[in-house]
């Protein structure tokens, strides 16, 4: 399968991944940026084919405007379970039938920021190398390990590993900073119409909520976990600086 990736922030984080470049297509008059000018070498001793091209058909092929002069297309990086290999204590990210490819390349992005080990996409709904998905995340999704695969097949996988899980629910009765995640854990959130499915319940799952004060139920997906990742980064830094 192939990728086609626009921006030269996000080109630069493929390339920067080890991601195969199969194709650079660039529009030289449109390369201005520094941060572009700078990946063009890069990009192009990678590429298995560069071409030089017009402005106007690299508008055709960029998704949206873009106009930082070149495109690459790469070689789809796996996303199988079985590559995943977690650390001794890992935090790790869980994304259930998201739909809007922009809430998953968020929530990719919070997932860098807050130093997960993995995010696990389950029953996906939309492509995560979806451009939109892509540009939200500002590209590091090709920088972080991702797996895409079943809520039955993600939830064996973590029990399988010892890795607690954590479900982000409206109706829980626990605050989310109430819980201990300073362990190996998961933090599981669902789609924004739906929420998570019953299969993410059970005797060793933790129901946990964020409280709302205002008018709205519930957060977005991508606001959510943010919220939850970074709770388990401060809880695991305050234990840290106790040892």
């Amino acid at each position: 399968m192939r990728l086609l990736v626009d921006g030269a922030h996000e080109i630069g984080r493929a390339v920067d991944a080890g991601l195969v470049v199969l194709e650079a297509w660039i529009a030289p008059e449109r390369v201005r940026s520094d941060v572009a000018r700078a990946l063009l070498p890069r990009l192009v001793s990678s590429a298995a084919e560069a071409f030089q091209t017009t402005p106007e058909l690299l508008a055709r092929l960029a998704y949206g405007q873009r106009d930082d002069g070149v495109i690459a297309v790469f070689e789809e990086p796996p996303t199988d379970l079985a590559r995943l290999r977690l650390p001794e204590r890992p935090l790790v990210a869980v994304a259930e039938r998201v739909e809007k490819p922009g809430n998953v390349g968020a929530l990719m992005r919070s997932a860098d920021g807050a130093g997960v080990d993995a995010v696990v996409v389950a029953d996906a709904v939309s492509d995560i190398w979806n451009p939109n998905a892509v540009r939200a995340s500002l590209g590091t999704i090709f920088s972080l390990p991702v797996a895409v695969c079943s809520s039955a097949e993600g939830m064996a996988f973590l029990r399988s590993r010892g890795v607690s899980i954590v479900a982000a629910r409206v109706d829980a009765d626990a605050a989310y900073d109430a819980v201990d995640l300073t362990g190996p854990v998961a933090i599981v959130v669902g789609a924004e119409t739906s929420g998570l499915s019953e299969a993410w319940t059970g005797d060793d799952i933790t129901p946990v909520r964020i409280p709302m004060l205002g008018l709205a139920d519930s957060l977005n997906t991508a606001a959510t976990a943010a919220i939850l990742l970074y709770e388990a980064r401060r809880q695991r830094r305050a234990a840290e600086a106790e040892r």
